[in-house]
């Protein structure tokens, strides 16, 4: 029954992740990205990692994403024009069918991995996992170093932001 959840979600979330790849709008983009991060809380609620997955909506789609609306609205960016869209050169052809091979080999490559493995029994994640608990644990004594870093990113972020519409405004 987790199955007939888990493909439409992750087929969205691999579909919204193209939608920011591909889109020539920031905002289209962002969106996209926004849809994305939704699904990937459904995976997390498929995974039993309810925290993890109201984390990810609060902070990522939440948060995060403000915050990248905000910078891509007071930059004024805009998608590509008519006249600046990307033109496929000679070079480029090289490069595409390059791509092209390494994405065929890599399919293969997990294909490959897929057919040979066992994934009849899949493993069972601990009783504690992806509580508030666990989380808070394993976030304030494992990756005490990397959480303090990411806030003071944030705030340098924030900083940034301030002083960047500040010079706009003077």
């Amino acid at each position: 029954m987790e199955l007939l959840i888990f493909y439409p979600l992750a087929g969205l979330c691999v579909l919204f992740a193209l939608g920011v790849v591909v889109s020539n709008s920031p905002i289209n983009s962002a969106i996209s990205l926004i849809g994305m991060m939704l699904g990937l809380a459904g995976i997390f609620v498929l995974q039993q990692a309810h925290f993890i997955a109201i984390l990810q909506i609060i902070i990522y789609a939440g948060a995060i994403m403000v915050l990248f609306m905000f910078v891509i609205m007071l930059l004024n960016l805009k998608g590509k024009g008519e006249d600046e869209k990307w033109q496929s050169r000679d070079k480029n052809i090289l490069l595409n069918v390059l791509g092209g091979l390494l994405a065929t080999g890599v399919l293969y490559k997990i294909i490959d991995i897929i057919n040979a493995g066992d994934f009849n029994s899949p493993a069972m994640p601990p009783e504690s996992f992806g509580t508030v608990r666990e989380v808070g644990t394993i976030l304030f004594t494992e990756f005490v170093l990397p959480f303090e870093v990411a806030s003071i990113l944030l705030l340098v972020a924030m900083i940034g932001a301030v002083v960047l519409a500040k010079s706009k405004v003077d």
